[in-house]
């Protein structure tokens, strides 16, 4: 009987304690083969959950005027200070993120589906391809700043307006992306085998080519949410974006100009935010295309 068991006992696997978890080493090959895309990841993860859960993180009324607690430094009461009306400036910087993120994740992803379908439209059937980048170049001819603050003066300061400002100026960008990939890979066997084979154009733009512009989209979209973020702290800034009493990154900085000599944190806090989202978001972007890039992988094989 006792050799029965040990028999028995031989035969069973291995306790799951002894078994190295696959999934801890599968995350932590990923962060050394990506530490910056690991590094911007965590820190734009930061920023959004300390703007989702405002409430949560000891903030009070972002819009509450307390005229007799104006231009505080910085305290238990009020951690960054407050501005010229009395408002918490910390509830203030963290309620701005969630304007910011919303902006950006919005802008790139509107941008992203008009820019590809267009691209890939154009790509495919050249006789529109002429006319429709004339007027693409044209719009690409006005510097993305200039074309928002000129879209924003024939519309009401909002977010759903400032997010239709910042898009117009970025889906040509995409298109010119998509386009440039379209062109060269309708010439691929792949796509004259299926041509061949008698399968529809929309069936081969879905099948063949759009799985293809993955990589170059993923690396755009991050460019482009970078690109709204700042653009729209600047329009705020400029007072031609959201209104005013909106806690916004922009708006923070524009009322905290005219103290700054005074209190140049009502400037730092908001602007230190601004940059650190700004940065993730280009750590993110930059070590997408490293990882996406055929080129980088060849040559880190090579190493």
């Amino acid at each position: 009987m006792a050799f029965s068991i040990r028999a028995l006992g031989a035969e069973l696997p291995a306790t799951p304690a002894t078994a190295p978890s696959s999934a801890g080493h599968r995350f932590r090959r990923f962060a050394r083969r990506n530490p910056t895309l690991v590094l911007g990841g965590a820190v734009m993860m930061l920023i959004a959950i300390s703007g989702i859960l405002a409430p949560a993180w000891w903030t009070g009324d972002p819009l509450a005027m307390r005229p007799v607690d104006r231009l505080q430094p910085p305290s238990l009461a009020h951690w960054f200070g407050s501005d010229n009306f009395g408002r918490d400036v910390y509830s203030r910087t963290l309620y701005g993120t969630r304007v910011s993120l919303v902006v950006g994740a919005a802008v790139a992803l509107a941008s992203l589906v008009a820019g590809t379908a267009l691209g890939l439209v154009i790509g495919f059937y050249r006789r529109i391809d002429t006319v429709v980048m004339r007027v693409m170049d044209g719009l690409m001819a006005i510097p993305a700043i200039l074309l928002a603050l000129a879209l924003m003066a024939l519309m009401k300061g909002s977010v759903r307006n400032v997010i239709i400002a910042l898009i117009i100026p970025e889906i040509p960008r995409v298109i010119r992306v998509v386009r440039a990939s379209v062109l060269s890979l309708r010439e691929q066997t792949m796509v004259e085998g299926a041509r061949a084979l008698g399968a529809r154009t929309p069936r081969i733009l879905v099948r063949y080519i759009l799985p293809a512009l993955t990589a170059p989209l993923i690396v755009q979209a991050t460019y482009i949410c970078a690109s709204a973020i700042i653009i729209e702290a600047i329009l705020s800034f400029l007072g031609a974006g959201i209104s005013p009493e909106t806690p916004t990154w922009g708006n923070i900085m524009a009322e905290g100009r005219a103290f700054f000599q005074v209190k140049p944190s009502l400037i730092f806090w908001p602007g230190l935010l601004l940059s650190i989202a700004i940065l993730s978001v280009n750590l993110i972007g930059d070590a997408a295309r490293d990882a996406l890039d055929p080129r980088m992988k060849q040559r880190e094989a090579g190493k």
